[in-house]
């Protein structure tokens, strides 16, 4: 494993863009599982209410920075992280690898439809990649092995090498943690809204403003009703936990 930041309770890996799909790649190939995450703010400040993310954070294969604030916010922890690596941005360039490597490939997650559409989308525009099944349950938040029950053999049915889960966080981690060693080896990648964006069914925001760190405002702008607690509440909060890692850090160098 290479080198790693900790913001708050998340651990973040190093890595740029190609260096990300090349451990993917390895981990798919080890066929031993693992897990990959996309955190952002959101996902630190929900650490830290959460034991179950916690635990699933503490045992992720990759986890790649997804969100501008969190990538500036890495200059101070003395490690400055390479580039952004959202999900959704990993969802094409990840896909075309398992086309190009032949990796069998599964939805998991979205609104009824939208990972059909999607698959439909992705068949006409990648011809050679293998989307052998797809489904949209709903998860339970806090749910163990036995109640994924049905989910994990519909997915072991399938034999994927990739899951790609789709559930938002933490449901999206809570079940990776869960599930994931129930699986085999499958590599599961919690991609959030990606399906929606490669269905069309929700709009990205235009890259000047995810460049200059305003993605959130675009979502929010959508998505207002279920998106307004987690922008103008929730993550907020963050400044409070940089805070207090720049203390600890600041006492370490000066103990």
């Amino acid at each position: 494993m290479g080198e790693r930041i900790q913001v708050g309770h998340v651990p973040i890996d190093v890595v740029t863009f190609e260096q990300a799909l090349a451990r993917i790649d390895a981990l798919v190939r080890a066929k031993k599982g693992g897990t990959v995450f996309t955190p952002n703010i959101d996902h630190v400040v929900l650490c830290e209410g959460d034991a179950r993310l916690r635990a699933a954070y503490a045992d992720v294969s990759l986890s790649v920075v997804d969100g501008t604030p969190l990538l500036w916010a890495s200059r101070l922890y003395g490690t400055t992280l390479p580039e952004k690596i959202s999900g959704s941005d990993l969802v094409f360039p990840l896909l075309k690898l398992a086309a190009d490597k032949g990796f069998r490939v599964y939805f998991l997650g979205g609104a009824d439809g939208v990972a059909a559409k999607a698959a439909e989308i992705l068949r006409r525009d990648m011809p050679a990649i293998q989307i052998v099944g797809w489904s949209s349950p709903r998860i339970a938040l806090n749910g163990d092995a036995e109640s994924y029950r049905e989910v994990i053999d519909e997915i072991r049915e399938h034999s994927p090498d990739i899951v790609l889960v789709a559930l938002g966080c933490p449901k999206q981690e809570h079940f990776m943690l869960a599930a994931g060693p129930k699986l085999g080896p499958v590599v599961c990648v919690g991609v959030g809204a990606s399906l929606d964006f490669v269905a069309g069914t929700v709009k990205r925001s235009p890259r000047w403003m995810s460049r200059v760190g305003l993605e959130w405002a675009y979502r929010l702008g959508q998505e207002p009703k279920r998106l307004w607690r987690r922008y103008l509440v929730q993550d907020p909060k963050f400044l409070a936990i940089l805070a207090r890692d720049m203390k600890a850090r600041a006492t370490d160098r000066h103990p």
